[in-house]
């Protein structure tokens, strides 16, 4: 399986130990963490490789889980992944952007290029996500690489102690072949 992902402006590569301070430096922003169902505030301080290292874990299970690197500056800038359903041959699509880089087209830049793996390597046939419905910056992502939107579960889940509705997209191989 391909190691890393390299589009116009960014590198998706496998996360590393090395990457802990700067995941733990752009996930203490309560501004991201407030869009994530699974960023903690505040974030732990020195849990960013325990963190990498249950990724690892993951990946024996299903998951796919890059650093999203700005080409550029060589810097990490975010994280990106698939949660394989194996039996179903689905994948869920999550990802975070540092709050500095929001706005550059980096969270779809970093999604399309996911969206395409999970189809064209993992063998999927849909890639679906989620965000909070009052997240339109996470939604709009999904919109731009060709997801569409399948509905609003009511109440869904829970953040910082209330009850959030979760907007849910997806996208079937058969209308991602018929992009290409």
């Amino acid at each position: 399986m391909t190691k890393f992902l390299e589009t116009e402006r960014l590198l998706l590569r496998r996360l590393e130990l090395g990457d802990a301070n700067r995941v733990e430096e752009l996930a203490s922003d309560y501004e991201l963490a407030k869009t994530t169902l699974n960023v903690p505030h505040p974030y732990p301080a020195g849990s960013a490789a325990d963190f990498i290292r249950s990724m690892w874990t993951a990946e024996g299970k299903g998951l796919v889980a890059f650093a999203v690197v700005e080409k550029e500056s060589e810097s990490l800038i975010g994280i990106i992944n698939i949660k394989q359903t194996l039996a179903f041959k689905r994948g869920e699509l999550g990802y975070w952007i540092g709050l500095p880089f929001w706005g550059k087209g980096y969270g779809t830049e970093a999604a399309r290029a996911m969206v395409e793996f999970g189809f064209k390597e993992l063998g999927l046939n849909k890639v679906f996500a989620g965000a909070f419905a009052d997240n339109p910056g996470s939604w709009r992502i999904m919109e731009k690489v060709g997801m569409k939107y399948e509905g609003t579960w009511r109440q869904h889940a829970m953040r910082d102690g209330r009850f959030v509705d979760l907007a849910y997209y997806g996208l079937l191989r058969e209308e991602f072949d018929k992009e290409e």
